[in-house]
């Protein structure tokens, strides 16, 4: 819960708005930093699950990279402060103006999808006159056990490789001259909470990285990609996923050969538990099965609870009555725009604070101005007086 100075804060600004605590992302990076980067491991961050300015200097600050989808993110990773040599270009629909953006500046890696994409991507780094570098997506065909929007390294998901294909690829790559391959890259998906589907990638990426070496070419970097997950039901007790046990699990189960590096590009669990979003109560309705608590935050703040089903946890900041169960909706006209269905909470009456919290990741970069909805400013924990 947050302090009633915090809650006092709040009361002064303009709901809905996002709340970013820095004293917890501090906590996050320093976990990372102690139980990763001191390893030697290289950790880029995936601007996807948030691209906010001061959030990215912290990152950076912290010895991180950056992970890009975008020609978009590429440019804000340049714009807050990332080399080039530490940004990976990610995405299995890179646009030929997107490639173009990533070999003007040099960057790190591009992590390649289709051998069609190859082709492009040494085409225009030929007109270019630079010399691409690579990593090949490789697809392990591992069940991540997470929604299945979310799930990426299924054989039938459109992203990476497939086996299948991967010596085809191998035997073309030495046609394509603008590019180098430095290195092989996976990621199986999003919020992975168990841990055997990372003991299966381990073992999956192995014996691709001894395939792809025994075939003579020399590999530099393994990525192993993100996908750990956060409690989203106890942000208050887990408020810092286990990193000793996340970077544990790959020190202990990547083969890495004597010139190689392990790489990860985490998202969610480096932002996902640091951002709150702040809406206030308009109306409630009663009726005879149901209690609604209709809020002034939507779908278009957060859609995760509409497009995943995510069941974030709810804190009333300005209600210590008994508590009443209510399903929490937005004020878009879709049946979907609900936050949490039959959700027991302090009792609330018209202009009560609600946090929806764990929303740090994947809430304000995918908020949307849908029915003309204007965002409110951003707040962090540093900015209350």
């Amino acid at each position: 819960m947050f302090p009633s100075e915090v809650t006092d804060f709040f009361k002064t600004q303009k709901t809905p708005f996002y709340y970013y605590d820095l004293d917890v992302l501090n906590a996050t990076l320093s976990e990372i930093k102690k139980h990763g980067i001191s390893k030697g491991f290289r950790v880029h961050f995936a601007l996807k699950a948030n691209n906010q300015p001061k959030i990215l200097k912290m990152i950076k600050k912290a010895g991180m990279g950056a992970d890009c989808v975008s020609g978009g993110e590429i440019q804000r990773a340049i714009d807050t402060g990332f080399t080039p040599d530490e940004i990976a270009f990610a995405g299995v629909g890179k646009s030929d103006e997107e490639m173009e953006l990533g070999l003007q500046h040099d960057i790190f890696c591009f992590n390649c999808e289709s051998p069609q994409e190859l082709e492009v991507l040494n085409e225009l780094a030929g007109k270019s006159e630079k010399k691409a570098r690579i990593a090949l997506r490789l697809n392990p065909n591992v069940e991540a056990n997470t929604h299945k929007y979310i799930t990426t390294g299924l054989s039938e998901n459109k992203f990476g490789i497939n086996a299948s294909d991967l010596d085809k690829v191998l035997e073309k790559l030495p046609e394509l001259e603008n590019l180098e391959l430095i290195g092989i890259h996976f990621h199986i998906g999003s919020q992975i909470e168990k841990f055997t589907p990372f003991e299966e990638l381990c073992r999956k990426a192995n014996a691709l990285n001894d395939h792809i070496e025994d075939k003579g070419f020399k590999l530099s970097v393994i990525n192993v990609g993100g996908g750990f997950g956060i409690n989203y039901a106890h942000p208050n007790d887990n408020s810092v996923p286990d990193f000793e046990r996340f970077f544990g699990l790959f020190e202990k189960g990547i083969k890495l050969k004597d010139h190689q590096q392990l790489h990860f590009e985490l998202g969610r669990s480096v932002v996902g538990q640091c951002g709150s979003l702040i809406t206030k109560v308009l109306f409630t309705k009663y009726g005879q099965t149901k209690n609604f608590a209709i809020v002034d935050a939507g779908m278009t703040e957060l859609i995760r609870p509409a497009l995943y089903q995510a069941a974030h946890r709810i804190d009333v900041l300005t209600s210590s009555k008994a508590r009443k169960e209510y399903d929490v909706v937005g004020p878009i006209c879709e049946s979907s725009d609900t936050f949490r269905k039959d959700i027991s909470i302090p009792e609330v009456e018209r202009g009560d604070l609600i946090a929806i919290r764990s929303a740090g990741a994947y809430g304000e970069v995918m908020r949307s101005a849908y029915n003309l909805r204007e965002a409110n400013p951003t707040v962090y924990s540093d900015e209350v007086k």
